[in-house]
């Protein structure tokens, strides 16, 4: 009994009212103690749950809003987290939004989940020998990255455990799309927040063998014999509302070279194959139809890579997005030759289907450095578009058979070896709109891609630690 202390943000007694009754009438809890909510996550309030902890565990919730456990809910938490000796256990939940209650089920937390928005839900519960010793590791005082220097540090030693039950509701005030949080970490005004946390995980990265230092492989141009300088590369499957546009963009490009444009069709039913045929008259576009076999966007990538016509460098273009201008593909091949990479990755702007500026309007991944960068891709959810590519680098890596990650499995793994190069100028507008894929998914996919994508992160990251293993010995 009273085996857990609780630490709950605090803003004002009437925000804790409820939680605070909740948790007081919890049998195994011994105290509840508040740190207030503008500093919840900072380092300072890590030490402080660490001074002032002394049952067996600690609990911390995250959020500022009602709280509340099933029966026997909280003991099921410290018997699975004594079964199994975790450093911290989370569980699904259940989330009340405008008074309706949704099963919120979460994902396991693998070695290279290192997203600081991985969503444990609200409940953390840590051992509390683990969460002390990690604290007393702790070298740098942050702002915002506190509460993530933590996790990461305690799961150097310890395990994550995800508790597959619903033990606890919560009250949820985002109630935005997927697609509308999809670019929070690369909004502007959470810069500050971002820098933290890119250090927090490159700290991380050398405290378990993972980090590269910014040593490349050369890049020389001169491999193959190209008849096309660049090829647009467009992957599509039922787009007949936006595939013209896409053409349109991709064939006026003004360039000092030759270029083409492949278009890859997967068996789209709906009229894509008709626009798609309207434009075969110009000499630049090469049609590729699938065969009935499974490809998703990766196999439509290698199919297009592996085109005798390919050029030697291959620029993206999705199938509901256009180029800024006529200029986007001269600047990728000029970035290519000045900045020697394989592989360059541009800014795009955010816009509605008639091309709008959505918020967060720009993003131009300022936080790839030449430096750092690819350690701190295995942070972020993307690299950021429209890539480019040097073919016969690509050639021997391809893109994985899936439809979605493709692209930032690719940049994972050309990171681990090359730069990547940038191009801070906006080349793209990334159309989004009522039938974009990803603009409003269930919380079942929304699970799915952040699975996969973590498997990415974890492949990656063992690759790289068994590399730097190598080059010790």
């Amino acid at each position: 009994m009273n085996r857990i202390d609780c630490f709950i943000p605090y803003v004002n007694e009437e925000q804790v009212a409820v939680t605070l009754a909740n948790l007081n009438n919890e049998s195994e809890v011994a105290r509840v103690m508040p740190i207030p909510a503008s500093s919840f996550k900072s380092t300072a309030s890590m030490r402080e749950v660490a001074s002032k902890a002394e049952a067996p565990f600690v609990l911390l919730y995250t959020k500022t809003t009602d709280l509340s456990f099933g029966k026997f809910s909280l003991e099921r938490f410290l018997a699975v987290a004594e079964d199994t000796s975790a450093s911290m256990i989370y569980s699904d939940h259940i989330k009340e939004i405008g008074g309706e209650r949704v099963f919120a089920p979460v994902i396991d937390c693998q070695t290279g989940a290192l997203r600081d928005d991985f969503d444990f839900g609200s409940v953390l519960v840590f051992r509390t020998s683990a969460l002390k010793e990690a604290v007393s590791r702790m070298d740098v005082d942050y702002e915002y990255a506190g509460l993530y220097d933590l996790r990461l540090k305690v799961s150097q030693k310890g395990s994550l455990v995800h508790l597959s039950e619903f033990l606890y509701y919560e009250i949820e005030t985002d109630t935005r799309k997927s697609g509308e949080k999809l670019f929070d970490y690369v909004d502007p005004k959470n810069r500050a927040v971002q820098i933290e946390m890119e250090r927090a995980c490159t700290s991380h990265l050398k405290d378990i063998g993972g980090y590269l230092e910014p040593v490349f492989k050369d890049v020389s141009f001169d491999e193959g014999d190209f008849a096309y300088e660049a090829s647009v590369v467009i992957p599509c499957k039922n787009r007949v509302r936006t595939i013209g546009d896409a053409l349109a963009s991709a064939l006026g490009q003004k360039t000092s070279f030759k270029y083409n444009v492949i278009v890859v069709d997967d068996n789209s039913t709906d009229g894509t194959v008709d626009v798609i045929k309207s434009f075969l008259d110009d000499p630049k576009l090469i049609y590729i139809a699938q065969d009935k076999s499974y490809h998703a966007i990766g196999g439509n990538w290698n199919a297009a890579l592996h085109h005798p016509d390919c050029g030697r460098f291959a620029i993206q273009l999705d199938s509901d997005d256009v180029y800024y201008d006529e200029n986007t593909v001269q600047k990728f091949v000029d970035a290519f030759y000045a900045q020697r990479c394989a592989m360059v990755v541009g800014t795009y702007r955010m816009t509605d289907f008639n091309l709008n500026t959505l918020p967060p309007g720009i993003i131009d991944h300022r936080e790839w450095t030449p430096e750092n960068g690819r350690n701190n891709a295995l942070r972020i959810n993307g690299l950021g578009a429209p890539r480019g590519f040097y073919v016969p680098m690509l050639r021997k890596i391809n893109f994985p058979t899936t439809k979605y990650g493709e692209d930032y499995a690719v940049g994972l793994r050309v990171s681990r070896e090359y730069q990547i190069g940038r191009i801070y100028d906006v080349v793209y507008n990334c159309r989004r709109w009522e039938d974009n894929s990803d603009a409003s998914l269930d919380i079942g996919k929304v699970n799915a891609n952040n699975l996969y994508k973590d498997r990415l992160r974890t492949w990656e990251l063992l690759a790289r630690i068994e590399m730097n293993k190598k080059k010790q010995k």
